[in-house]
């Protein structure tokens, strides 16, 4: 982090200290909380106690700890449960990821027991209620400022965190406490409002890709007046030599191969000799032969390379290539690849034998049926698709409003009590 983005913050940071309302204040955390990492994890000696363990999962996807969360089970050293126990009333924060927008994400404790401890990537704040109204603090460390703030204190290389002294440092907005009161009641209202809303577009988007996977279950599933082939029979690999200074294609898991330059490069090795990587044009079916039982396979659009970890192909009769490209994706998502791999490896199905991947069997229809297939299927995908494109931008801007909304309570740029009245 520069010091010019540690600078803005401080400046922005102060800014709202100086715009607050009268009566309030800015305090440090530690001022107003006990805040510590955790340091338990499922790898714990198991002549440990039993505990179960809320997780950076648990965290991370839910506002709120309550007891139908399904914990991991795991084992703890009986200082550790002393220790990282969590009670009603504290914040859980993830405390390190991958990337510091997925740092500082706080879920309020609303359940307890004796076996229920915090585990590692989170910390826990536990509020002193002679200071600070709990529920209030969680408002206050889900707002913008605070996450400004999260994001300039982290640092690491391959995943990024936050230490146990500099949560303490970070600064918050303090309202008397009746005001803070009313800005929890306040939030704790008008967010379970959009909570809801959010939720209906959310499932409504579950819904639309339920029925867009039941087009390809019809189809992919149905074997009536189909040949049975294999990959080899139905396929040929093209040994296509690099392009010079062409950019390098990538099969994405959502069945979009393109140019990385069209998505995105960060993240990814590049070799510097090349060796071993293959031409592609626009039309070629591209497969990952390791990413490919996940859905890393389609149609490129780009002329460009790819690595040797890809297997590049086209028809060897009339087949349709998009046909193809389908149902092959459709067998790695459905999990037909994984029982076809004569080896497994974590998150990945290793198909970079070409053999091996040859001798995977396809069944299919005539050609004019693979087309019209194919036709129906992307008309039906693009209306699909553009419904669900509409929800989640509905989803977007409800959670715009709801974190402008948090932010503006507990930074006093609204009257929560007038607010209220108005709504």
């Amino acid at each position: 982090m520069t010091v010019e983005v540690v600078d803005a913050v401080a400046e922005r940071v102060h800014k709202w200290l100086g715009d607050l309302p009268a009566g309030w204040t800015g305090a440090r955390l530690f001022e107003v909380a006990a805040a510590w990492t955790s340091n338990v994890d499922k790898h714990t000696v198991d002549s440990e106690p039993a505990v179960r363990l809320c997780n950076y999962v648990d965290v991370y996807k839910n506002n709120s700890i309550v007891d139908s969360i399904d914990f991991m089970a795991a084992t703890a050293t009986r200082g550790q449960i002393r220790r990282f126990r969590i009670r009603v009333g504290d914040t859980l924060i993830t405390k390190d990821s991958e990337t510091a927008d997925d740092i500082g994400v706080p879920a309020f404790v609303e359940y307890e027991a004796d076996d229920l401890i915090c585990g590692y990537h989170l910390a826990v704040v536990r509020p002193n209620a002679r200071r600070v109204i709990p529920k209030f603090l969680y408002w206050a460390l889900d707002s913008e400022p605070i996450a400004r703030q999260w994001g300039v204190t982290a640092a690491g290389v391959t995943r990024v965190g936050i230490r146990s002294t500099d949560l303490n440092k970070v600064t918050i907005p303090l309202p008397p406490p009746d005001e803070q009161h009313a800005i929890a009641d306040y939030l704790d209202h008008e967010t379970a409002q959009i909570d809801v809303l959010v939720a209906k577009q959310e499932e409504f988007t579950g819904l639309l890709r339920e029925r867009r996977d039941a087009i390809a279950d019809a189809e992919f599933q149905r074997t009536e007046g189909k040949r049975t082939a294999t990959v080899r029979q139905a396929l040929i690999s093209l040994k296509r030599a690099p392009f010079p200074s062409s950019g390098v294609v990538t099969a994405y898991r959502d069945g979009v191969v393109t140019l990385r330059a069209n998505r995105r490069a960060d993240g990814y090795t590049m070799s510097e000799a090349e060796a071993g990587y293959q031409g592609v044009m626009p039309g070629d079916i591209v497969f990952h032969a390791l990413d490919g039982f996940a859905g890393a396979v389609g149609i490129s659009d780009s002329d460009g390379q790819c690595s040797p970890v890809y297997h590049v192909c086209s028809p060897r009769y009339d087949d349709d290539a998009e046909y193809l490209a389908l149902l092959i994706r459709y067998m790695g998502t459905s999990g037909f690849l994984a029982t076809q791999a004569p080896s497994t490896r974590q998150r990945s199905v290793d198909f970079r034998n070409w053999g091996t991947f040859a001798r995977v069997p396809l069944v299919l229809p005539p050609t004019e049926l693979q087309k019209s297939f194919v036709a129906e299927y992307h008309e039906q995908s693009s209306r699909i698709d553009a419904l669900i494109a509409k929800a989640e931008e509905h989803i977007a801007l409800a959670k715009e409003r709801r974190s402008a909304l948090i932010t503006a309570a507990v930074t006093g740029r609204i009257n929560v009590r007038n607010a209220r009245k108005a709504s």
